[in-house]
Order: C-alpha cells, then structure tokens, then sequence
C-alpha cells in the first residue's frame, strides 16, 4: 500500500497550505523571509510529504486540517436529471455515497487510485442508473442493496477477499444498478 506522504497534492491544497501559512505569519510564528520561502516551496510540492514539510514545525498546523491527512474519507456525488462520471485516474474515497434523481452516475475504478482495502458505496437512487465497473482482483458484495421497482445486475457476483472489496449498499427506487468488470482495452463488456 502506499504511503499516504507520497500521494500527489493538487492545486486546491497548495493553496490551503499557503493560506495556513499566512496565518502562521500573522500568529508571529513566522518571519515574512520565511513564508516566501515556504510558499516557494510549497507552490512547488507534488507530494504531501514535501507540501506537509513546510508546516511540521508549526504548532498546530497540520493535525488540525483534514485536507492534508489522507484523501477526503466520504464524498457525495448528486445527479438530479444529470450524468456524474469518474473514469481514469481518480482517488477514491473510503465511502461514496450516490444520490441520483433521475440522473445517471458512471463510476469506472479500473485506473482509479484506491488506497483502501474495502470502498462502501451507498445508494440513494430515485428514477436513476448507477453502473460501477471495477478493476481486476476486485470483488463485490451487494447484498445490502433494497430494491423498489428496480433492477440490479450484478455480473461480478458475490465475493469478499478481493482487493479492492466493494461494499454496495443502500436504497434504489424505480432505477437501475449495474456491476461489472471489463477488460481494460477492449470496450465491450
């Protein structure tokens, strides 16, 4: 697994650190020489361990902020009468949650970045369509999953020592909910 100092830092969290560095310059923690020179280097960190370097000896400067820990833990994705897709490289978080209105939500982990050894995933769909389609070795588990006036087509089929192991579950009304795996370069399922 790899190590969390060595994930890649996006633009949102350099700026982040540089706005925890102009607090620190207005707490009296740092000279101005100092935060140019941090921010320098921090505008230039690709990695979190270097982005993470110019706060580790401010009090309380990186324990408290959640962006510089791992990848956001849970994160929600909304479709209402709407498409959301994640496919290619993306991070995963340890819990999705789908809320889709009519809307349509394509979730493709074979590229994704998933640093967990289980991913929950919660449904909360009215009138839509979820397809999930994961990544070689991985196996499913959607036995959670209520359905009213749905479908659920799961072409994985139930496992639990896969890795990544996904976890579906949740509520699906009048919609649709595709599990599938398939091949990386070949388009058809």
């Amino acid at each position: 697994m790899t190590d969390p100092k060595d994930f890649r830092v996006s633009d949102a969290e350099r700026e982040h650190v540089v706005g925890l560095l102009q607090k620190a310059i207005g707490r009296g923690l740092i000279t101005l020489d100092e935060f140019t020179e941090r921010t320098d280097t921090a505008l230039a960190a690709r990695t979190r361990g270097e982005l993470n370097a110019v706060l580790l000896d401010l009090p309380g400067m990186v324990h408290n902020e959640q962006v510089l820990a791992m990848p956001a833990d849970r994160q929600e994705l909304k479709a209402t009468m709407s498409t959301v897709n994640r496919k290619g490289n993306w991070t995963v978080p340890r819990q999705l949650v789908v809320r889709s209105r009519m809307g349509t939500t394509d979730l493709d982990f074979r590229e994704a970045s998933i640093p967990h050894a289980v991913v929950d995933i919660e449904l909360d769909v009215t009138a839509g369509s979820v397809k999930l389609v994961l990544p070689e070795g991985a196996t499913v588990n959607a036995d959670g999953v209520e359905l009213a006036a749905s479908n659920l087509k799961d072409k994985v089929g139930t496992g639990v020592n896969g890795r990544p192991h996904f976890v579906v579950h949740g509520l699906v009304r009048a919609g649709n909910v595709e599990i599938k795996k398939k091949s990386r370069w070949f388009r058809h399922a």
